[in-house]
């Protein structure tokens, strides 16, 4: 790669944004494109600019660091931005895998299109790429949520407005809420078979399969690491599932031959309502279908 120039006068030509995959844990990953590119830009944006000087301490890289964070993610995208413009050549990185994949990243690259700023995708490492490549499943489609929201009520609303997707669901989720993910998970789309990736490239890496209580019985004491979650899709017939209550209480005596009480339960947690009202409808209509 050449040694790209800075200008700085006003008529100078705009810097290049270079986006760049850095390794998820083991160093041997990052490609020899990434760390040239490190080393002639003019400036590195990155997650955290103790983590990303310790990648530089050892690839003996120099440039000059900037943190590019989530909280001021807004704020810092306009002074880079104006960088850009101003003919400075900036290589974005996040802390590991590739920026603006639940990382910082997006903004700056949305508003560095907008004013015409060349843009460069340095691929390279994905925790999404290198659980789905290890996960030996058949179908190519598949739903990225990255990180499900902290929120008990939002988290479980999220889960039920995908419950029929019928491909697979890959998830990020941290190590202290792995467990509350797996509950919700479990009450929402019911006790499907999934794989549990931890550590993905590094030292103690680790597949743990099952369904969702079986995972959960793994991790309820504890677990480390950078966490990547494959689930099973809808059953295709979910597809079809009806969206009012009505529809519903049928959908699941006649498709699915749900029990009552099981129905009653699903249905409260689709639509969420409060079992008392859901029961109520249904009982009637259940009855009066018989």
């Amino acid at each position: 790669m050449r040694k790209v120039a800075s200008e700085n006068s006003n008529n100078a030509p705009k810097g290049r944004l270079y986006v760049v995959a850095t390794p998820i844990g083991n160093l041997g990953d990052l490609s020899k494109r990434a760390i040239e590119t490190l080393t002639v830009v003019d400036l590195i944006a990155c997650e955290d600019t103790r983590h990303t000087k310790n990648l530089c301490r050892h690839l003996h890289i120099s440039t000059p660091l900037t943190s590019y964070f989530r909280e001021k993610e807004q704020e810092k995208a306009e002074q880079l931005l104006q960088m850009l413009l101003d003919g400075k050549h900036i290589a974005l990185v996040s802390d590991a895998g590739t920026p603006a994949l639940s990382d910082p990243g997006a903004i700056l690259v949305k508003k560095a299109r907008a004013a015409g700023i060349e843009i460069v995708a340095v691929a390279g490492p994905s925790a999404i790429a290198a659980a789905l490549s290890i996960a030996g499943l058949t179908q190519t489609n598949f739903f990225f949520g990255g990180f499900l929201p902290a929120n008990k009520n939002e988290r479980q609303k999220f889960l039920r407005s995908i419950s029929t997707l019928p491909f697979t669901l890959v998830f990020y989720e941290s190590p202290h809420r792995i467990s509350a993910t797996l509950n919700d998970m479990e009450f929402v789309l019911g006790d499907r078979p999934a794989q549990l990736f931890r550590e993905l490239t590094k030292i103690h890496e680790e597949c743990l399969q099952g369904s969702f209580s079986t995972l959960n019985d793994h991790v309820k004491n504890g677990v480390k690491g950078e966490l990547v979650l494959i689930v099973q899709g809808a059953d295709s017939h979910l597809a079809d599932k009806p969206d009012n209550i009505e529809d519903l209480i049928l959908w699941y005596r006649d498709e699915l031959h749900s029990s009552l009480k099981d129905a009653v339960r699903c249905i409260a947690t689709d639509l969420d309502l409060p079992r008392s009202q859901v029961y109520k409808s249904a009982l009637s209509i259940w009855q009066g279908a018989e």
